[in-house]
């Protein structure tokens, strides 16, 4: 009689011995790698450290902006006899300044010298046969002073910077010596930069000066300006 051999299939049981250690090893290495990976504190760590290297790199860079004349102005002020003053403002033309760490590090602006206006109120009304608000502009302007239709610019140009001072060449009426900016300070925010500053400079090292030299005497020589920049970033 001939016998048949039959292969019968692995039963549930069997199947499920073989599947438990693949699961196991699988689940053991998840848990392994949950327990390898950043903790929050170091998470935290690493994001601060980017932050602050960012800052740092930005702080190193050089940011150049570009003067709005609009937006920027010069207030003078001259002084007759320490007792009477005139004070007001003078437009730019154009300007540019460059800043490193919050810091400024060169630049220079060209003022617009047929826009003078004064803001005081030491004037006789308009009319008067002397003394008007017109007649000091004019008077400025003339080759007494300012010569402003031979020179109508005036500029600043920064050579070097320590701290909050920067000094420079100042050209005015065509004649160019060195002065200073000094008490600089900077702001920059969302990519629009202020700096501003103070100069004083003798007028006599420029050649304004009346011609009249009894009336000259009673104007104080120093003519003070503050400097006030408003840029945008390029």
């Amino acid at each position: 009689m001939e016998k048949k051999i039959t292969f019968a299939p692995p039963n549930n049981n069997s199947t499920l011995t073989m599947k438990f250690p693949v699961l196991s090893v699988v689940a053991m290495a998840a848990v392994l790698l949950v327990a390898c990976g950043p903790s929050e504190a170091e998470i935290a760590a690493a994001k601060e450290k980017a932050a602050t290297d960012s800052i740092a790199a930005l702080d190193a860079m050089e940011h150049i902006y570009m003067v709005d004349p609009a937006a920027s102005k010069l207030t003078w002020k001259g002084t007759m006899l320490g007792v009477k003053s005139h004070h007001g403002t003078i437009g730019l033309s154009e300007g540019k300044f460059v800043t490193k760490g919050g810091m400024l590090v060169s630049g220079g602006f060209t003022v617009d010298m047929k826009s003078i206006a004064p803001l005081d109120s030491a004037y006789a009304p308009d009319g008067s046969k002397e003394g008007t608000k017109s007649m000091l502009i004019g008077h400025l302007s003339s080759p007494d002073f300012f010569a402003v239709e031979e020179f109508p610019g005036a500029n600043f140009e920064i050579t070097s910077v320590e701290g909050n001072t920067a000094k420079g060449t100042l050209t005015v009426r065509g004649t160019t010596n060195e002065e200073q900016v000094t008490d600089i300070v900077i702001s920059e925010e969302n990519g629009v930069a202020k700096a501003s500053g103070k100069l004083s400079f003798d007028r006599q090292k420029y050649g304004v000066a009346w011609k009249a030299p009894m009336k000259d005497v009673v104007l104080n020589d120093a003519i003070e300006l503050t400097v006030e920049l408003t840029g945008s970033a390029q």
